[in-house]
């Protein structure tokens, strides 16, 4: 997974810029143009908006691409209080919350509480969301079949969502969480489930072993 953070600071606050995993959400730039504007050098300029504005804004992206560190204050940003998965359609998987990923060995790639995962199997920055999916023409709506979350009960709310990378394989996802999709409505659960992100599943987002015919790799 590689990075390229980058950072614009004022006396009160620095906001980082991760280039690598910023795909264009542009929750920021409708949010607060004026600080955040693609068009102009540096694109980043924290002292145009308050602390309070800023930090708001900032935790709106749904890639964890920008983040923020004050310099006054304790205050750290917060993961919901229940987790949420949102199936973007034609696009990656966003989770926001306590996220956890792991690799199969236990050992933590990455902790946030916004993340963007590849669903179309192509990204050059695996596990996250690249925007490759645009030049692959990957289609997929947001549903996803509902009883399949219902098979075990629900055990709580919130806390830890780990997400385990296996190679050439899905990502298992277990924890409490909200699973949303424009088609199908939101589902509360804490099913662990295995979510695709070789892009060839007929069960999307759900993992159907498709990964194996297609010879999907997770590592570049």
């Amino acid at each position: 997974m590689k990075e390229l953070v980058l950072k614009y600071q004022t006396d009160d606050i620095k906001v980082s810029w991760d280039k690598e995993r910023c795909i264009h959400a542009a929750e920021c730039v409708r949010g607060l143009p004026k600080v955040f504007d693609p068009d102009r050098k540096p694109w980043v300029k924290p002292e145009l908006a308050g602390v309070e504005e800023l930090t708001e804004v900032i935790e709106r992206c749904p890639t964890g691409a920008l983040h923020y560190e004050l310099k006054k204050s304790e205050k750290k940003e917060q993961p919901p209080q229940q987790n949420v998965i949102t199936i973007e359609e034609d696009g990656p998987i966003y989770i926001h919350g306590e996220v956890v990923i792991r690799d199969m060995d236990e050992n933590v790639v990455l902790k946030d509480t916004r993340v963007a995962m590849c669903r179309c199997g192509k990204s050059k920055n695996k596990p996250l969301c690249d925007n490759s999916h645009i030049d692959a023409g990957f289609k997929a709506d947001t549903s996803y079949n509902v009883e399949r979350l219902r098979t075990e009960p629900v055990e709580g709310k919130g806390g830890e969502l780990s997400v385990k990378l296996f190679d050439n394989a899905p990502f298992l996802v277990q924890g409490n969480y909200d699973l949303v999709g424009d088609d199908t409505g939101t589902e509360t659960c804490s099913k662990k489930m295995s979510f695709c992100r070789c892009g060839a599943s007929d069960t999307k987002p759900f993992c159907d072993g498709s990964h194996k015919e297609v010879g999907f790799v997770s590592a570049e």
